[in-house]
């Protein structure tokens, strides 16, 4: 497939594991790269790099156009948040291929408050939370909430597990908000209170076109990555995932889906943690983006789902006679400063010396 990509934030995790993986699905591709920080962009795998403005500078619309049109991209693939929200807002204006989601799935499934509010009036299952409007109504959302101890502290909008940890009193959040607003300038209103759900942790990747499911897997996040140093004690990043079978973590993500927009196109990034009882609700929706461990669902399985990204977006017809493709137990593997890796279960027992018993 003789193709041009752009990718943006080249040179980070998430935009260097991609590369990696649709290197390995199709090595003819040339992939091009930008970023607006040119010490981030110096790192980048791609095979030829811009340095463009950030997505939230009112250049940017025309940076993006000029690269597309010197580069000759086939297809523009923005890979974070504010990139996918920004390159959505001038899609009419991209002389190339896109795969994102409608304007308003984007604006939908980047509150996490609005989103978890949709989903729970839909059925779908999601943590029961409230909006943080004012300190001095914490107490009344305990009240509210009405659940065993801790609860869920938490923003309504970014990533990584930003501004999250866990609760026992009201003192808690306040001091926790507080801190934010006073050192970070984060309002309180930024905040929400929910449910704290206990169970495992799961990750779900699912390709879409015009409301059909194409591809979805599947995996469970076993340790994170800096989960001790940080507050929360977790982290959307694991250090060690493996991969799962789980008909239940893709019934609850497609039903999300089809709820959302019955028309949904494009990629679907889906966080879930089991509640008390077990049953798998959605946290997030990273949509139009990649995982930053999509290396573990491109690289195992019948289907690299990164290139099968492109074929859809570019319109080639591609051959997935079943939508939710396993394999089973290949644990993603990683750490700072080093390649990720993925393997079988079988293969943490060759080449080393078991001196533990």
């Amino acid at each position: 497939m003789d193709k041009r990509l752009l990718i943006s934030g080249a040179g980070t995790g998430e935009t260097n594991n991609l590369i990696r993986s649709l290197r390995a699905g199709d090595p003819s591709l040339c992939i091009i790269g930008c970023h607006s920080d040119r010490f981030v962009l110096k790192k980048s795998a791609a095979d030829r790099n811009c340095l463009i403005p950030s997505s939230t500078h009112p250049r940017f619309p025309d940076a993006l156009r000029h690269v597309i049109e010197q580069e000759q991209v086939d297809l523009v693939i923005p890979n974070s948040d504010a990139d996918v929200k920004a390159v959505s807002q001038v899609r009419s204006e991209v002389p190339c291929h896109l795969f994102l989601p409608q304007k308003g799935v984007i604006e939908l499934c980047q509150d996490k408050y609005d989103l978890t509010a949709f989903l729970r009036s839909q059925g779908v299952p999601a943590p029961m939370t409230y909006p943080v409007t004012s300190l001095d109504r914490i107490e009344e959302l305990f009240r509210q909430l009405g659940r065993p101890f801790p609860l869920w502290c938490r923003m309504r909008t970014g990533s990584g597990s930003i501004g999250a940890v866990p609760v026992r009193n009201p003192d808690q959040v306040r001091y926790w908000i507080r801190y934010w607003e006073e050192m970070r300038g984060v309002p309180a209103a930024s905040f929400t209170l929910s449910e704290y759900l206990p169970g495992r942790d799961f990750a779900c990747q699912s390709l879409w076109s015009e409301g059909g499911l194409i591809l979805i897997k599947t995996c469970e996040r076993v340790s994170y990555y800096g989960g001790w140093n940080r507050a929360s004690g977790v982290s959307s990043t694991p250090a060690l995932a493996k991969t799962v079978r789980d008909p239940r973590v893709v019934q609850v993500c497609t039903d999300a889906v089809r709820a959302i927009d019955s028309t949904a196109s494009g990629v679907f990034s889906i966080d879930l943690k089991e509640d008390g009882e077990g049953v798998p609700c959605i946290t997030e929706i990273n949509v139009g983006r990649f995982f930053m461990i999509t290396n573990i669902f491109d690289l195992t399985g019948r289907h690299n789902m990164a290139l099968t990204y492109v074929r859809l977006a570019l319109g080639e017809p591609v051959d997935i006679r079943e939508a939710y493709d396993v394999a089973e137990d290949y644990y993603l593997v990683r750490d700072l400063d080093t390649l990720p890796g993925i393997f079988h279960a079988d293969e943490f027992f060759e080449g080393i010396d078991d001196m533990t018993s």
